[in-house]
Formats: C-alpha cells, structure tokens, sequence
C-alpha cells in the first residue's frame, strides 16, 4: 500500500547522480528506468562479470554488466527518438563501476557523497542494509531506496536512518532546510510486482498504478462511432495519436502516427478530437462469483461429527427418553425424579433395585446396557471432533463446481504477495505448490485458500486445481521451465485460458510471448519479468516519495504522484479548474484520509464527490473545490510538468 505522507521533492541539484546498486536484473533495468524515463544521470554499481549472482535463466547467457546497461539503454534512447526523451529532454549520460560488494570506498568511489539519491538492490537483505548504513553516514541528505522482503524490518530500518538524518542535519525529516531532501523507502520486488500481475490477471495490461491500496489501470479505446457516446472512466488522460488507434497497441506502440499523442487535454480538446482515440484511467475490480465457503475459522457444530455419528447419538437420546418414560409409567414416579433415576442407572452409579418390582428391574438392567452403548459413541464423538478441528487448520481442497478462478502457481515470494492482493479483491484462487514448507502456505492456511499440493509439471495436478473451468492462470514459481511447461499443458487442455507467466530474462520473456500469440491469436497472453515491474516503483521513489507510478502512452510517459497542496502556489489557494494546466498537469483526486481535518473543510470534502469505495480517494472533484495547503491531491503529470511543480524547471530548460 502506498502511503500518501508528506514526502520530499525532486533533486534540487540536477547534477546530482542516482546510484543504482545491486546484483540482478533488477539493477540494470533501474538504471535503464531511470535514464529512459526520468532522464538522470546514473552511476550504477554491479558485481564483476563473472562473480554476479543469478537466478537460473532459459537461453542464452547475459551479457557482461556494462554492455548490458549500454544495450538497454541505448534501445531506450532509440525509441524515444534518438538522442532526445519523448519531452524533448536530452538523455544523459552514466557509468558503470564493478566491484564485489558496495563497501565504503566503493560508494565513495560512485559519488554517493554527492549523489541524489541511492538504491540498493543486492537480492541479499543484510547486504543492502549494512551499505544503507555506511552511506547514510557518508551522507546525510540522501534519498536511500532498499530492496527488503521483510516488511516489519524494513519499517524499522526506514525509522531508524532517518533518525539517523535528522539527527546529523536538523530539519532532515521535516523537509524545511534549504536543499534538504533526506529519506528512507523500504520496498519489495515482490510487493511492487504484484500489482502489475494482478492487474495483468484480470484485465490483461499491465499499464497499473497503485494508489492508497487502489489499483487503477489505463486503458486504450477507439474512437467512439456514430451516435455512441464515450465512457470516459475517472478521467481521460491522454487523446492517442491520430493513426494509432489498434487497442492491440495497448502494452506500448511504436507507432507515434502523424499527429502524437496529447497527454492531458482539456475538455475542450477531447470534445474537439474526431477519429483518435484515448486514454481513460479506470478502476481496476473484479465482478466475478465469490469463492465458495467462508473463511471461520471454528467448523459448525453439525460439521463436528459425521452423519453416521449423529445417527447414533439421538438414538441413544431417544432410548434414554423411552426408559425415563416407561419407569414413569411403571413406578408412577415424577417424570423430572424418574429421568434422574433413569440417567443413575446409565452410568451405573444407582444403587441395585433388589427389592424393586420386577418392572423397575427390567428398566435398571436395559438403563445399564444403553450405559454400555453409550461409552464408545463418546468416545467417537470426540476422536471426530478433533480430527475436525485438525481438519479446519490445514489445507482446504478445490470446492466441488467452482469456475471462473485463478490459478496460481508458486507460493514463494512473488506468489505470496500476489494471493495477498486477489483475495484482497475477492478473488477465488486454487494454488498450486510442491513444497509444502513454502513461505506462502501459512497465508494460504490463514486466508483460507485451497491448496493443491504437487509439481505442476506432473499430470493431474493441474487437473485437480481445476484449470478446465479456471478464468487465469498465474504461473509465478522461480523456474522459468516449470512455469513455461504448466502455461503450454494449460493451453492444451483450454485454448481460451489467459495465462500469465513469470520469466526471469527480459529477452526470453518477449520471445515466449510473441510465439504464444502467435500460437493462439484468440487468447491472451502475457510474459512478465519481475525486474521489469519492479523498476519503475524503484525509479518512482528514488525520484521521491510522492511518486506513485508511471504509465506509458505510446512514446511519451505520465507520472502519477501524491503532492501536499501546500507550498506550491500552482496549486494552493486555486480551484480544481484553476489548478489544471493541459499537457503539464491535473488534478485526479483528493486524499481526505490524508488531509487535516477540520469541521468545514470535512462538509466542503464530503459535498464535493463521493469516493471510490475501499478507498480514502475523492474523485470527480468539481472544478470549482478550492485546493487548500493542507489537502493532499493525487495528480497526473508529463516530466516536465512535474518538474517544473515541483521546482525543477532550471534544469529543464538547461537540457531544452
């Protein structure tokens, strides 16, 4: 979940490098993110090429770390038109530096002295925190970003250096001395990648922002017909240049057509655009059946015994009830006193009736044989109900008639979180694990998933997880071979299927996705790298907290960011209306659970629109809501709108 806190701005000293550390994929697509995109100088420092640490790859070898980095970036370059970003931005330059480990004379050796920001992105936790540590030391104004799996570490370290900034430079953490920008990020690959794959999932693009827990996705539409009015979403972002209108466009065009794309436009310019299509933001939801059964934890009583055993049970009730009523009859006795009597004998506790009549001696002698009936039905009643509550805490199986699921394939890391977030959404899911110590089996038990516990690339396995009726296949382990062999068997068994499969290699993720499209034109099917739906999070909070996402269209980037209203007096004292400047920047939503509360300004939030439901996002704000400093506001930028808001414009126009 993004957290809309106050955050700091953009570098205020565009010299200032980023420094980009680690020893994946993830490294060197950050470092491609933040040239391509942001336009940064990057230092970015990596193992030597024959030490780094990899995961298994499909293909061919990688290449050496520099002419990795060269290759990525300079196909970026290219397809921002050469030299020159999509905003007219020239790229600049970067240099790589190889060293073992990011020691202290290797970070001084990148310039984190006097760096912008920092990431650190070793797949190792103790590595990436013992170099957060030196550099926060060698500098105390630096935006450190660290790659961390465990979230409750994680906030801890964040806390502690940035203590560790103020303490060294007052005024660090309140963003109030000149040129101060010191912050702390704790991210995850695996939380990062998650909404990209559920929003994959569910509407096949990955174009996803993450908003307060909100996921919000744009989507491509063509021109609406004749007399067909057009949905215009949350709001539309972006008209499509003039000959690109394919929705197949979707997952990037390189087809800028003869007019580009208008990112921003008024009212009056998406009124008056004929023939081109747009770009709407939307609400990523799921409307589909709920999972069968609930999620309590305590079985039903009904459900404790099985049904033979209740059978047993109230005969014996109604035999007792028959000898309490017959020795009524027999002795003339009270029936409350006779049903005592009755039950003394059943247990055998009731003295022998010698002197009784021999009616009252028949009735002792057959309380004592259905006391003797009654010892093992206990005693099976109790086995039974311990085995259900062992039952209820372990694993659940598929529900007999479930369809229109999602099958998920791995219960690691990236797994684990993707769960999380379907089942946050309402989203029934099966999953599919060969460990059965995986990490994600305990959130499976508590969200009470069904489980199918096998190798996927076993037969019948698939088959048990029910992928004939399944809507999605999500295939997430961390080897490329099983995840590739389960989406091919899926295929066979349904053509139709959406599949979205996880591959470690950029290069054999695309090649995967062309021939599966190829293959089987009528489906839907996506490749995804984590390190590529990872970077951009990455990129965005190095660049500063604020930064929420980005989403391409066509050649040209969108920024979506979290700005406190006050201090920027674009925004601050002026109407929704006012604020908004066409192809720079507008106003999409209000953060009231952000925003200072105050009893007018809490009647003025709640009479200006209504929000979307889960989330604490006010949209639809009319033009006339005045924007105060204390309110929080979600915006959607171009990079140099964004920077010249949020106070860079002296470097833009110093790289025009």
């Amino acid at each position: 979940m993004v957290s809309l806190l106050p955050n700091p701005a953009l570098p205020s000293d565009p010299s200032a490098p980023m420094v980009v550390c680690g020893d994946d994929g993830l490294a060197h697509r950050l470092a491609a993110e933040l040239r391509g995109v942001y336009r940064e100088q990057v230092v970015l420092v990596v193992p030597p090429a024959g030490r780094q640490v990899r995961q298994p790859v499909v293909g061919r070898a990688r290449a050496a770390s520099a002419a990795l980095l060269d290759r990525v970036v300079t196909a970026v370059n290219r397809g921002n038109g050469g030299g020159g970003g999509s905003d007219g931005v020239p790229a600049p330059g970067g240099r790589v530096v190889e060293a073992a480990e990011p020691t202290e004379d290797v970070l001084a050796e990148a310039g984190v002295e006097r760096a912008a920001a920092l990431a650190l992105v070793y797949d190792d936790d103790e590595t990436n925190i013992r170099a957060a540590l030196t550099a926060r030391r060698l500098n105390p104004r630096l935006r450190i970003v660290l790659r961390l799996y465990n979230r409750r570490l994680g906030q801890h370290i964040e806390e502690l250096l940035d203590q560790a900034a103020e303490l060294a430079v007052p005024g660090a953490q309140g963003r109030t001395g000149p040129g101060v920008d010191a912050s702390t990020t704790v991210l995850s690959d695996a939380d990062t990648a998650a909404p990209a794959l559920v929003g994959t999932a569910l509407v096949g693009t990955s174009k996803v922002v993450d908003a307060e827990g909100l996921l919000l996705r744009a989507v491509e539409r063509r021109p609406p017909g004749p007399g067909e009015v057009a949905d215009p979403g949350l709001c539309t972002l972006a008209l499509l240049s003039a000959t690109s209108n394919d929705p197949a466009g979707a997952e990037g065009s390189e087809d800028s057509g003869d007019q580009g794309p208008q990112l921003l436009p008024d009212a009056a310019a998406v009124a008056a655009a004929t023939g081109r299509g747009t770009v709407v933001l939307e609400q990523v939801s799921y409307s589909g059946p709920p999972l069968p059964a609930g999620r309590a934890r305590v079985p039903p009583f009904a459900s404790l015994f099985s049904r033979r055993l209740r059978w047993s049970l109230a005969g014996l009730v109604a035999a007792v009830v028959a000898l309490a009523v017959a020795l009524t009859v027999v002795t003339e006795d009270h029936p409350l006193h006779a049903t005592y009597v009755t039950l003394l004998d059943l247990f055998s506790i009731n003295e022998p009736a010698h002197n009784e009549s021999r009616g009252r001696q028949v009735l002792q002698l057959l309380s004592g044989l259905v006391g003797l009936l009654l010892l093992p039905v206990l005693l099976a009643a109790v086995l039974e109900a311990l085995g259900t509550f062992r039952t209820a805490s372990a694993l659940r199986k598929p529900p007999r008639g479930l369809s229109g699921h999602v099958v998920l394939l791995g219960l690691g890391k990236i797994g684990t979180r993707v769960l999380t977030r379907l089942r946050e959404l309402h989203i029934p899911v099966v999953c599919v694990e060969a460990d059965p110590e995986a990490r994600g089996m305990a959130t499976a038990r508590r969200l009470r998933v069904p489980v199918v516990l096998g190798d996927v690339t076993q037969e019948g396995v698939l088959e048990a997880a029910k992928i004939h009726r399944a809507d999605v296949l999500l295939a997430l382990t961390s080897v490329d071979t099983t995840n590739l062999e389960a989406v091919l068997y899926a295929r066979s068994v349904r053509s139709d299927l959406r599949v979205v499969l996880r591959l470690y290699d950029d290069d054999f993720a695309t090649a995967v996705y062309r021939t599966l499209r190829t293959a089987h034109p009528g489906a839907l099917t996506r490749s995804r790298s984590v390190s590529h739906l990872a970077a951009p999070a990455f990129a965005g909070a190095m660049m500063g907290r604020q930064i929420l996402g980005a989403i391409p269209v066509e050649r040209r980037v969108l920024l979506f960011a979290a700005v406190v209203v006050g201090g920027h007096p674009q925004l601050e004292g002026k109407t929704v209306g006012e604020a908004f400047r066409a192809g720079a920047w507008r106003v999409l939503a209000l953060d009231t659970a952000a925003s200072a509360s105050g009893g007018e300004r809490d009647e003025e939030r709640a009479g200006a629109a209504e929000g979307v439901p889960g989330s604490g996002l006010v949209w639809d704000l009319p033009d006339t809501y005045v924007l105060h400093a204390e309110d929080r506001v979600v915006l959607a930028a171009t990079r140099r709108g964004l920077a010249e808001l949020l106070g860079r414009r002296g470097r833009e126009r110093a790289g025009s």
